[in-house]
Parts: structure tokens; sequence; C-alpha cells
């Protein structure tokens, strides 16, 4: 099978079900578990946003047009507070409307350990699955994305707001209780909640009847030592695939992160 690679789908199942979208391919990756995977990369990049080839993959799968040009590759899509909508000045409003000027929710999550973060509504449970969480629970619902970085600044001051990814890839973290932890850190930015909340009336809402979710993840044995395999350096990259976490396969000859390689084209070979 040949085609540009695309971040993994996922399906909250026990365990997870991961399915690999390659050009107009979707590759259901769990009847693989234990059996060789052989990717080969062609050199050639397709860009996500406008289709053309190019030379470089820029923030995951764009041509440097389209990075410069596109909302969805601005700095506040990873810093939302910095948000500049309000002040006319975004690169295409029609896009952030859509997408950013929409429901948030604010979450904690247990992956590498606990961390704080965010996501469309619409994104849930995807998101979790995507971080690798294996608990989650979301606290707030705010009405734009903007405003979920405010909360989720104030809350980073007392939690994590990132992944270690190799701590994520040797196993699972240990049980939290999330409910417990919730309201504690909700305790100690009570004064910065409430700030926010009186600055944008009705539009923070606390979520205290929310539910933890689970999530379990196909993984047969995880690796002692974690060896990133990059395709720029290898064009071809095999090994037996033992698990599935996040958007990462295990393969024994090493890790390979798919989303980093969206819009590459590869030759897919199963053994």
């Amino acid at each position: 099978m040949l085609g540009t690679l695309r971040k993994m789908r996922a399906e909250k199942n026990e365990p997870v079900s991961y399915f690999l979208p390659l050009g107009d391919f979707s590759v259901p990756l769990s009847p693989f578990l234990g059996s060789t995977l052989h990717f080969r990369y062609t050199g050639a990049i397709f860009c996500t946003g406008c289709g053309r080839k190019t030379a470089k993959s820029y923030n995951q799968g764009y041509c440097f047009v389209c990075f410069k040009k596109l909302a969805a590759c601005d700095m506040c899509i990873l810093k939302p507070e910095t948000c500049h909508y309000a002040q006319g000045t975004c690169r295409e409003p029609a896009w952030a409307d859509s997408h950013c000027n929409v429901a948030h929710i604010v979450y904690l999550a247990n992956s590498s350990g606990l961390k704080v973060g965010i996501t469309r509504e619409t994104q849930l449970p995807v998101r979790w699955i995507d971080q690798g969480a294996s608990q989650a629970l979301p606290i707030f619902r705010v009405a734009t994305r903007y405003q979920s970085g405010l909360v989720e600044v104030t809350l980073a001051q007392h939690i994590a707001d990132k992944t270690n990814w190799q701590a994520l890839l040797k196993g699972d973290s240990a049980p939290v209780d999330l409910k417990a932890v919730r309201d504690e850190l909700l305790e100690r930015c009570a004064t910065g909640i409430a700030a926010l909340q009186e600055r944008y009336p009705g539009q923070i809402q606390a979520l205290p009847e929310a539910e933890e979710q689970g999530f379990r993840y196909p993984v047969l044995q995880y690796p002692q030592k974690i060896r990133s395999l990059n395709l720029d350096q290898e064009a071809d990259v095999a090994g037996t695939l033992l698990g599935i976490k996040g958007q990462y396969l295990l393969l024994d000859t090493g890790v390979i992160n798919i989303r980093k390689y969206t819009a590459y084209q590869v030759e897919l070979l199963t053994v």
C-alpha cells in the first residue's frame, strides 16, 4: 500500500482500536500486533494544506507557504492564551470561528504523569487517546479556545501542562484519584479562576459532576530503552509491532511518532 500518512485514527474500545490512514487506505493495526511492519519512505511530502509537493514539512505536514498563511499553524494554536482574534489580526477569521470560538474543555489527564490540558469539546475522547492518557477528567467547559488557555495557564502554575513522551512509552502511570487532585487544584487556584469567571460571566463553567474516563492500549510489551525512529534519516523502517500508544507505534527496533510524519508518502509492507 502506497500513500501519504495522516495521524492514526482511534476508537475507544478495550483496548483502544487504531487505524492508520495511508492515502486512500485506512489500515486496522490491531491485527498486526506481533507481526512485522515495514515502512518505506519515498522521499516525497505532499502538503496537508494545499496538496503540493514540498521538500520539507513544517508543523507536521505543511509546506512553507501554508505554514506562514494558515491559522492552524499560528503560534496561538500551541499557546491559546496568546490568541489575537479580538485584535482583528487572525490569519483566517472564518476558520477561527469554527475551531477556536467554540466550546472547549479544560481537563486533567494521567499519561506520563499528571497534567492539565485543553481541547475542543468535539475532540473528546480522541484527544486523550492521542496523548496516551490512561485516565482523564473534564474540569471546566469554556466558550472559546482563548479562555481555555487562560484557565490552563492559571492551573499550570501548580501542575504540569506537557507530556513526557519517553516516560509515556515505558509503561502506564500509576492510577491517581483525579477528582481529589481536581479539588485540591481548584482550591489552590480559586482566586485566579474566580477572576476569570468574573471577567467572562457564564462562559467558564466548572464541571463538578463530570466522570473520569479510563483507557487501555494495545501493548504486548513496552520497550526497556526508547529509540526514536526517524524517516528523514532512515528511509526504510521495519520491526515487529509490540504496541500502539498515543500516536506512537512501538516496534522491537524502536518507536515512531506517526503524527510527526503527516503528509510523508510511504509504502507499507506487512508480513
